[in-house]
């Protein structure tokens, strides 16, 4: 299934290249400005600004990562929802295309899922909570050939990555079972067993015009905030034809939403309030989902059904 455009605001990072590992090289903190590492000038500590200097000579061909300060927090591995600041810049020059500390807001990542450039999923693998690393990343595991806005075609990136936190993601919802008894609303399936859900549609019943938020697996979770950023397991249908248009399962990975930047206002509106660790059914009417405009394969004025698994917390 493909990602919904829809659901978020993204940011320039959730925009992913294509291209094939061609291998990495990691070196020690000591080759901070040689070997293919532009130099730290300014804000070299965790949790400060950086400044970059231009890069020099030929960029290296591999992905090469260097730890600034080294973390005692958890090793990360794929599948962690993930925390950081950064600031990144191309090769050659000396101002930053992007930045995170000048936001003063982190960003959530789940690591290995595809939610950003290749080089970060692989570069961010096996560093620690409370780590400064430098990646330098090439072309094929960054924009490519086509670029991505201020960044030119075939641009080696690099970047000052602070790792802040982590969180081991479960494989699904878990709670009390909480009874379906409305006839006129989907059934959702209980399993446990982090295979997407079951999710039926009534056939012969108009669906409701305001938006429904109801638990299927109630767990005794932190309460959703809409300032929370939230690990989620979804599947999403049309209630229409009761066809999935989308769904994490799928890809096999999950998704993170930052609920400040969901665009899609039944999603945000149905999960806040909500408990971690719980599956909420929700139906979405059109005006609080896209309207009466069509997405993808979505038809105008459609009536969305989401079961979602609120999976952690970030």
């Amino acid at each position: 299934m493909r990602r919904l455009a829809g659901l978020l605001v993204v940011p320039l990072l959730l925009l992913t290249a294509c291209g094939e590992e061609k291998g990495s090289d990691s070196v020690s903190a000591s080759a901070a400005s040689k070997d293919g590492f532009p130099a730290i000038t300014a804000g070299a500590k965790f949790g400060e600004k950086p400044t970059l200097a231009k890069g020099t000579g030929n960029p290296p061909k591999k992905l090469k990562t260097r730890v600034v300060s080294q973390g005692d927090g958890a090793t990360l591995k794929n599948g962690d929802a993930i925390q950081v600041n950064y600031l990144g810049q191309s090769w050659d020059s000396d101002k930053p295309f992007d930045n995170s500390f000048d936001r003063k807001q982190p960003f959530d990542l789940t690591l290995g899922a595809g939610m950003v450039i290749q080089g970060w999923d692989k570069g961010l693998v096996g560093q620690k909570v409370g780590s400064r690393v430098q990646l330098v990343i090439p072309p094929d595991l960054g924009y490519g050939a086509q670029g991505q806005g201020d960044i030119k075609p075939n641009a080696t990136l690099v970047f000052v990555v602070d790792v802040l936190k982590s969180t081991q993601i479960p494989a699904s919802a878990k709670g009390t079972e909480v009874a379906q008894d409305n006839i006129d609303l989907p059934k959702v399936g209980t399993n446990t067993d982090g295979k997407a859900p079951k999710v039926t549609v009534p056939t012969k019943t108009d669906p409701p015009t305001k938006l429904v938020s109801n638990y299927i697996l109630e767990s005794k979770g932190e309460v959703v905030k809409d300032t929370d950023s939230v690990v989620v397991n979804y599947v999403a249908l049309t209630w229409k034809d009761g066809k999935t248009f989308d769904s994490t399962y799928s890809a096999g990975k999950t998704q993170t939403f930052p609920l400040a930047q969901v665009t899609l206002k039944g999603l945000k509106n149905g999960l806040v309030g909500k408990k971690i660790g719980s599956r909420v059914l929700l139906v979405i009417p059109p005006d609080q989902g896209f309207g009466d405009k069509a997405q993808q394969t979505i038809p105008a004025k459609s009536t969305l059904v989401f079961a979602v698994d609120l999976l952690a917390k970030m």
